[in-house]
């Protein structure tokens, strides 16, 4: 799921959060050095209580009117220290203007005020400047966007530096694909490898880690819009430059600038920072939660499983994340050590058709799973587990860690991901999730694949934090009830 980038002056709210702070800082430290540690706090007087409370609405009324952070990331040492210097000179004619008119500048120090415009200058920008290292850094640490370009071999070099230029959204350029010279697929332009040949170029999206894809041709070009409409399929978040722009479906658009172009931005579905910000934050919150409550059933639970099947508690099985991107799962073991080597043997018995997952009625790989003599089936810890979804308890540390989410699709194994076709990558479009809309409309009862895949897509495409709360509430009742599971 694509997260729409805010407008205006909400754009960088981080940055303003920390001028709040700062302002509020500097402030206190004014006051203490002016009036001394007296016992009494800056907040305890009614007077500069006030004052700081007009201090936080006229920082808040220079940032919007005066545009403060507009272009912060773009700013060099010396513009950000003019910016500061600026921002607080009027945030400082703002306050004695509003003493002065309620007559407390008799009553108000000025020394208070003029020092607080002082540290202000200092503390601010030491910390934008130190905040945007530091979130640069971050990105590079978490591996950044990957960005796919595609464009004409004669805008190639045009378009990577323009990218490179204008990196202001961290993208880590996967490569580039052109679309009318095949012959250069392998070779670098820039730096930056040609991947795949145009005609290859969904099957590359399909199989690779890209989040993003920069596309910079004109679709009346032949065979690009039906490469782009393949591209769109996939579910992958599309920039299309302006100047190549056809309408052709009612896939939702939204008109923005990547590397410095306008460009026409096709996705299965977008948040906005604010949406991006709850789902993460009920995520955190739910992880924390989830992980406090694993770490009391694995006191209990792990000597139950090494009794009944001697190996680690846990389970770490590599799985395909968001937009392709690869990382490993956490669940209590359900099953025997030697149980992906006996999976290919157990083929035939897969209730999904296809293959494109794995499901079967009775599993005589899962822990304590057996047929005695007379044919009844036995079960153990493991199948108790599955049943109650408490094997799925350890996933909330990877939902502590980003790679996954509360709510989202099920995230397919590395043989799965390979027989996916184009349409079916979609359900990667959005994080994986703990349960989804999938597994509260049936769970292992459905067999179909393509039904899971139109389940999958009828979340990302209609999402909601409220649709997402539904199926938290809908799953505790389906995990009591352990109907479907298998």
């Amino acid at each position: 799921m694509y997260r729409k980038t805010p407008k205006g002056w909400l754009k960088h709210w981080d940055f303003i959060l920390w001028e709040l702070l700062t302002l509020q800082v500097s402030f206190v430290i004014a006051y203490y050095i002016r009036q001394g540690f007296n016992g009494l706090h800056v907040y305890q007087s009614d007077l500069y209580r006030i004052l700081a409370v007009i201090l936080l609405l006229d920082d808040i009324c220079v940032v919007y009117f005066a545009e403060t952070f507009k272009d912060v990331l773009r700013r060099g040492i010396y513009r950000e220290f003019v910016k500061t210097v600026k921002h607080t000179a009027l945030v400082v004619l703002i306050a004695v203007f509003y003493l002065f008119v309620a007559q407390k500048s008799v009553e108000t120090s000025r020394t208070i005020i003029l020092f607080t415009g002082a540290i202000h200058v200092i503390l601010s920008f030491l910390i934008r400047i130190a905040y945007k290292a530091a979130l640069k850094s971050a990105m590079k640490k978490r591996g950044m966007k990957s960005l796919l370009i595609i464009s004409s071999a004669s805008a190639a070099e045009d378009n990577i530096d323009a990218v490179i230029k204008n990196n202001f959204d961290f993208y880590r350029i996967a490569g580039i694909i052109l679309v009318d010279d095949d012959s250069k697929v392998g070779k670098e332009i820039k730096g930056v490898k040609v991947v795949a040949s145009f005609e290859d170029a969904p099957d590359y999206i399909g199989r690779e880690w890209v989040d993003e894809v920069f596309l910079s041709v004109n679709l009346n070009r032949e065979n690009v819009l039906v490469v782009y409409k393949k591209i769109a399929e996939s579910g992958v978040t599309t920039h299309l430059s302006l100047k190549g722009f056809e309408a052709f479906d009612n896939r939702p658009h939204i008109i923005e600038k990547v590397a410095g172009q306008m460009v026409l931005t096709s996705t299965i579905h977008y948040t906005t920072t604010r949406q991006a910000f709850i789902k993460r934050t009920v995520d955190i919150f739910g992880g924390i939660v989830g992980s406090i409550f694993t770490v009391v059933l694995t006191i209990f639970l792990g000597p139950i499983i090494f009794i009944a099947s001697p190996g680690p508690i846990f389970f770490l099985q590599e799985r395909i994340g968001l937009n392709g991107k690869k990382f490993k799962i956490v669940k209590f073991r359900t099953m025997y050590p030697d149980a992906e080597a006996r999976k290919q043997a157990l083929m035939d018995q897969n209730n999904i058709k296809d293959g494109m997952m794995f499901k079967m009625d009775f599993d005589p790989r899962i822990i304590g799973n057996k047929i005695l003599p007379d044919g009844t089936k036995k079960t153990g810890i493991g199948q108790w587990l599955r049943n109650h979804s408490i094997d799925e308890f350890p996933q909330f540390f990877n939902v502590l860690a980003g790679q996954m989410s509360l709510v989202g699709t099920r995230p397919p194994t590395p043989d799965e991901w390979d027989k996916y076709k184009l349409h079916h990558r979609a359900r990667l479009a959005i994080k994986p999730g703990i349960t989804g809309l999938w597994q509260v409309s049936g769970r292992s009862d459905i067999q179909d694949f393509e039904e899971v895949v139109k389940l999958d897509t009828e979340y990302i495409t209609e999402w909601t934090m409220g649709r997402d709360f539904r199926i938290i509430f809908k799953t505790i009742g389906v995990v009591f009830s352990a109907k479907g599971a298998k």
